[in-house]
């Protein structure tokens, strides 16, 4: 895989978002206008992405590296166990 910059590197991770949960979340059918990039990065020749769905109270989000010198994609997918405030140390 060759990414050639930052839209084709988000445009990848979404589609990567879309395949993961569509084949482990059935229940619940998604495509590309569910899931939206929270941040990305690039530094040196390493791409690094965030991206989650609109999907309500579902809780699922993603982080996408790309190592550019092996030119490999990593996917780690995450559910939002708990959202806590805290006011003092």
């Amino acid at each position: 895989m060759i990414i050639t910059g930052m839209d084709h590197f988000q445009s990848v991770c979404k589609r990567k978002m879309v395949d993961w949960y569509n084949k482990n979340r059935p229940e619940i059918d998604i495509d590309l206008s569910n899931v939206f990039v929270v941040w990305s990065c690039k530094t040196l020749q390493n791409y690094k992405c965030l991206a989650s769905t609109t999907i309500s109270g579902d809780g699922i989000y993603a982080e996408y590296t790309y190592n550019g010198d092996k030119q490999e994609l990593y996917e780690d997918v995450y559910k939002k166990l708990t959202n806590a405030c805290h006011t003092e140390e």
